[in-house]
């Protein structure tokens, strides 16, 4: 655990509440289990043990808030967890709810957004976003594209090649100054942005707020299909 001085206190999002069609089974993603537990379990694991971590909101999808608490907070003892709530239609109607719940919390000073599907998480992102967002008040774990990139149009043609330099592929978390995160979705709730796909993209439209990317991990991998599943009980056996 790091040693924070002064540190000041964090509160975690963490999403499952999707519904993982690209992975072509009956169970959803975050219940499909990863050598013997359920996938949202490591990445629930991370939060709970971290030392910066001081609670955890649990956003399931609808009719799972029972389940959830049963048979993943109660069964593998995650105190953090202080609610679980359903989440929307939408990733951003999810963390909104996750807000609304964590916006209860006075003491509250930065919010970790975390994908439950991204069961990699590890005690150095978590630092590194919280040296990060001290100082620019919002920030995006995230690693240099390995490949080259290419904009496409309509039909599918190349028409831009951005330099690569230049190409961040985007992870969770995602860190906030609450008041700024906050502030970002009541003005985005109350206005129609469907192609708002992260939580940077409303902090940046709403609030014109710039945010910061700072380095998280190549293993920090959203499973969304079975080819990703099977990389990740690689990298599961290798820790």
């Amino acid at each position: 655990m790091l040693a924070i001085e002064n540190k000041k206190h964090c509160a975690a999002i963490v999403l499952a509440a999707g519904q993982g069609k690209r992975m072509g089974t009956s169970v959803q993603k975050q219940y499909i289990e990863l050598e013997g537990k359920p996938l949202i379990y490591y990445s629930l694991k991370t939060f709970q043990e971290s030392g910066l971590i001081d609670s955890v909101v649990l956003v399931v999808g609808e009719g799972q808030v029972a389940y959830a608490q049963n048979e993943i907070v109660l069964k593998y003892g995650f105190s953090k967890v202080c609610a679980v709530v359903e989440g929307g239609k939408e990733r951003y109607d999810s963390v909104w709810q996750g807000l609304k719940t964590v916006s209860q919390e006075p003491e509250v000073s930065y919010i970790y957004i975390h994908d439950g599907a991204r069961p990699f998480v590890d005690d150095e992102i978590l630092n590194r976003g919280y040296e990060t967002v001290e100082q620019f008040r919002a920030c995006v774990a995230g690693m240099p594209s390995k490949d080259t990139v290419k904009v496409v149009d309509e039909q599918g043609f190349a028409i831009n090649t951005p330099d690569r330099k230049y190409v961040w592929v985007i992870q969770t978390p995602q860190i906030f100054e609450k008041s700024l995160i906050m502030e970002a979705y009541a003005r985005l709730m109350k206005e129609e942005h469907e192609d708002v796909t992260d939580d940077a993209m409303a902090v940046e439209r709403m609030m014109k707020v710039p945010v910061k990317m700072f380095e998280g991990s190549y293993q920090n991998v959203k499973i969304t299909t079975p080819e990703d599943l099977a990389i990740a009980k690689v990298f599961l056996r290798e820790k």
